[in-house]
C-alpha cells in the first residue's frame, strides 16, 4: 500500500507510508505541515481529520507525488531485509 483513505467512527485518515517509510520525507512533510497552519493530529503515517477543510489537500498530492513507486519499493524491501 503505498496510500490510503479510511472513513472511521470519528474521523478520516489518510494513510501516507512515504511518509512513514523514510524519515527525510517524514520530517519535511511534518515541517511543511506546520507552514500551513492547520491543525496536525498524525500517527506514524496516518493524518487524521474530521473536514477535508481541515486537510492541507495540496501538501497531500504533493508528498503522494514526491516519491516514485519504484523508489518506494526498494525503501520497502530494504526495511524488510
Amino acid at each position: 500500500m503505498y496510500a490510503a483513505l479510511a472513513n472511521q467512527k470519528n474521523h478520516m485518515a489518510v494513510y501516507l507510508m512515504a511518509v512513514y517509510a523514510a524519515a527525510d520525507t517524514r520530517d519535511l512533510f511534518l515541517e511543511r505541515y506546520r507552514q500551513t497552519g492547520k491543525r496536525l493530529d498524525m500517527g506514524k503515517s496516518c493524518v487524521r481529520f474530521r473536514r477535508i477543510d481541515d486537510l492541507p489537500v495540496e501538501l497531500i498530492g504533493e508528498t503522494v507525488a514526491a516519491m516514485d513507486v519504484q523508489t518506494f519499493i526498494q525503501t520497502y524491501e530494504l526495511a524488510r531485509s
